[in-house]
This record gives C-alpha cells, sequence and structure tokens, in this order.
C-alpha cells in the first residue's frame, strides 16, 4: 500500500486570510503605477513586459478571466497562430518554437506561445488585474491622462436597476490602450470632445496593416499611448485578422515609447 499523503494542518479560514490579505496588499500598492496597460491581448502582454522589465512599475488590466486575447486561441478558434516576419524575434525572445510554412510566414502553436508570453510578462515584474473593467480615463487640468477607471466586470451584467456601484480610480504617469477593436480610452477621449471622431478599423488587408500598425503605435495625447488593434480603429486602418506578428511588435514600441517618456521624465510630453 502506497504511503498516506499528509497535507499541512491548514484550514478554511487560513486559506481566506491568505487570499484577501495577499489580494488587498497588491491591490494597495498599485494604486499608483507607472504605466497602467489596459487590455492583456498580445500587444498588451509584450509592453507590459517589455517596461517591467526596465523595472518600472506596471500593473495590466483585462476585463476578461483570462489573459492573451485571440493570441490564446489563434484563427477560428483552431490554436494555432500566424507570425509574419519579422514578427518572430519575439517568438524568439520568448522561447516559443515555430515552423516556417512559407518564406516568411510563422506557425507556433497558440496556447503555447501565450502561456510563455504571459509567464514573461508575470516574471518581468507586471501586476495583473483581470475580470476588472475599463470605465473612463483620470484626467487632469494640464489636459493629460493620469490613470484609468474601474470596475468589476461582472457589474456590466447585472439588471440596470442594481448596477449604481460606483467605481473606483486608480492613478498612473502613462495609460496604455491595448483594448484591441473598442480602443476603449481613446473612444472616451473622443466621447468627451477631447480627441478626434475615431473612424472605425478598415476591412482586412494583411500586407497593409502590420506595417501601418507599427507605424502608427505611439503616444496620442498626452499620458496616452495606443498599440495593437486600438491603433487600427484609432486612425482607420485595415485589420489584420489571424496574424500576430505586428500586434507584436506593436506592444514592443509602445513599451519603447513609454520607457524614453519615463526616462527623460516627460510624461506631460504632448503627442
Amino acid at each position: 500500500m502506497a504511503d498516506t499523503i499528509k497535507f499541512a494542518p491548514v484550514g478554511e479560514k487560513e486559506i481566506t486570510r491568505a487570499i484577501v490579505q495577499g489580494f488587498a496588499n497588491e491591490f494597495n500598492e498599485y494604486i499608483e503605477s507607472d504605466v497602467i496597460v489596459v487590455g492583456a491581448g498580445p500587444s498588451g502582454l509584450v509592453a507590459a513586459k517589455d517596461i517591467a522589465k526596465k523595472k518600472y512599475k506596471v500593473l495590466l488590466v483585462e476585463r476578461m478571466n483570462y489573459l492573451g486575447g485571440g493570441f490564446w486561441i489563434g484563427g477560428y478558434l483552431m490554436n494555432k497562430i500566424t507570425v509574419r516576419t519579422p514578427g518572430n524575434e519575439v517568438l524568439d525572445e520568448i522561447e516559443v518554437p515555430y515552423e516556417e510554412v512559407e518564406p516568411g510566414l510563422c506557425v507556433a502553436d497558440g496556447p503555447y506561445a501565450c502561456s510563455k508570453l504571459i509567464a514573461m510578462t508575470c516574471e518581468a515584474g507586471a501586476k495583473i488585474r483581470n475580470m476588472t473593467m475599463f470605465d473612463d480615463l483620470v484626467y487632469r487640468e494640464n489636459g493629460r491622462v493620469a490613470g484609468i477607471v474601474i470596475n468589476w466586470t461582472p457589474v456590466a451584467n447585472m439588471p440596470k436597476e442594481i448596477t449604481c456601484l460606483d467605481p473606483i480610480a486608480i492613478e498612473s504617469k502613462l495609460v496604455i490602450d491595448a483594448t484591441g477593436h473598442d480602443a476603449y480610452c481613446v473612444s472616451r477621449l473622443s466621447q468627451q470632445g477631447l480627441y478626434k471622431k475615431l473612424p472605425g478599423h478598415g476591412s482586412m488587408w494583411v500586407e497593409k496593416s502590420e506595417e501601418a500598425l507599427v507605424e502608427y503605435t505611439g503616444l496620442v495625447h498626452p499620458g496616452l499611448i495606443v498599440c495593437g488593434m486600438s491603433v487600427n480603429t484609432t486612425f482607420g486602418l485595415p485589420r489584420m485578422g489571424p496574424t500576430f506578428g505586428g500586434m507584436l511588435l506593436s506592444g514592443r514600441k509602445a513599451a519603447q515609447v513609454a520607457i524614453d517618456i519615463l526616462e527623460s521624465g516627460e510624461e506631460k510630453a504632448r503627442a
């Protein structure tokens, strides 16, 4: 008969206390950050990872209960992701194997690539708040975005008559909009008359979209950087579908823009 395994004598109250105290302590610490990245898809994860590697305080906010967006499931729920070169440089960096099926076209396993990217983002030091939805921006009289307003994602699914649950605000020197097609952060500025009307993204055109996506990634308003599909929606660029090289390199560029601003101490610089 196999030896009986004896677990530590820890009960329910100790487990609950550990969860509550750990969450509360970390939440309190990240009420103020150097950078808040809104959206934990591939571009947001890369941006958070690269900034955190420079020892800046990074909070990654995601409205879903899982991270990775389309990077996790690939195209048409088929779990394979495609990356056109030079986007494979990021796959090399996070040590994800891939096959070059056509010159310049690489295919990798979506769940594995996403898991490695999530792990390396956490290892870099970024902290994550999932099931947390963007509600609004924190905005200062000097015209600078200074953080975001958040609420629990389940609140959005509550009956209207009981949804008067006030959100809370967290502050940062910079915010990165990596919220995908909806471009929630930039859209909020537009709704308030603080930014132009967004044209929305165009139809699919892979060869044009990825290069344009990386080119237009950057600071769009004092304190607000845009990356990933939010760029396409903000500038009316075509979409790229289930290929992720542009998304990965957009996240890398957004991180470099943020790092340059933070290092120069010019977080109030205008776009």
